[in-house]
């Protein structure tokens, strides 16, 4: 039996670093798509012709260098094992290529096949892998350009609704619905209590819904515990950056959603169980 589970956990770990490789371009792209789009709605409402821009979404054009625009092949996109033979560079301008993509790739296959280890090959494991590479791609994309897409937040709002009412999550559908709105509507109470005091904005909407998300996944009871994870990951957060330079500025504002995406992770490998035992004061009721 503990052969079985660590045979799907390896196999849940190689789909993972496939899908790491997948979620690299929509990190990369998926922000891009959305600064275009916006591009040719102002255009449309001045009445003026979309920019003219070449196709482009999270499957066109091919995957290139950035640099010289060499194209990907696909032995040069193998997760990990192709950084590692291209020693991190191009193969065609030798400029580096970011660490970032092979750790997102390792990141995700960890996940997955921490999913495969502790569920099985089972629709539970599939819904809780969703969930991690959803919260992965919003953590990078929110950190990179302070944006949560809609097209992120709402199927890991709806999945996790849909995956209360299958049984996958352990979260009865009436948690998770009250946990949808409770999340949403607390982030938004806070965001203009905020406002009225000081006539600034301290978060915005996307935070919100990914929040709520959060809460169909794990209910209205966990968002206490949530919120109080996310305060532990922007502490670290906040402390790495301080050492590497990156918060030198106080005027730079910082990104909320990681924080929500990094908790709502450390509660996947917590456990209900373990986490209440780690925060009880989380959980009055």
């Amino acid at each position: 039996m503990p052969q079985a589970f660590w045979l799907e956990a390896g196999l849940f770990g190689l789909f993972g670093l496939m899908i790491g490789s997948f979620l690299n371009v929509v990190i990369y792209r998926l922000p891009k798509m959305m600064q275009r789009q916006w591009a040719a709605e102002v255009a449309d409402c001045a009445g003026q012709p979309a920019p003219a821009q070449e196709r482009f979404n999270i499957v066109t054009p091919r995957s290139r260098c950035q640099q010289c625009g060499h194209p990907i092949g696909w032995h040069e996109n193998i997760p990990i094992l192709s950084y590692i033979f291209l020693g991190g560079k191009c193969s065609a301008c030798k400029t580096r290529i970011s660490l970032r993509y092979p750790l997102v790739e390792l990141v995700t296959g960890l996940l997955f096949a921490f999913c495969g280890w502790r569920w099985g090959l089972t629709p539970q494991a599939a819904a809780w892998c969703a969930f991690a590479a959803l919260l992965v791609c919003l953590f990078l994309i929110d950190m990179d350009t302070q944006l949560l897409p809609d097209d992120l937040n709402y199927p890991l709002l709806w999945l996790g609704l849909i995956a209360s009412v299958q049984g996958w999550t352990g979260t009865p559908l009436d948690r998770a619905i009250w946990g949808a709105v409770a999340g949403y509507l607390s982030l938004w109470l806070i965001y203009w209590g905020f406002k009225l005091l000081t006539g600034k904005e301290g978060m915005g909407y996307g935070d919100f819904k990914l929040f709520a998300a959060l809460g169909a996944w794990l209910g209205a009871d966990y968002l206490l515990a949530v919120l109080l994870l996310s305060s532990v990951v922007g502490a670290v957060f906040g402390g790495i950056s301080l050492l590497v330079g990156r918060l030198a500025n106080r005027d730079v504002p910082i990104a909320f959603g990681p924080f929500l995406a990094g908790a709502g992770l450390l509660c996947m490998l917590v456990g209900p169980e373990r986490l209440r035992q780690l925060v009880p004061f989380a959980f009055p009721f």
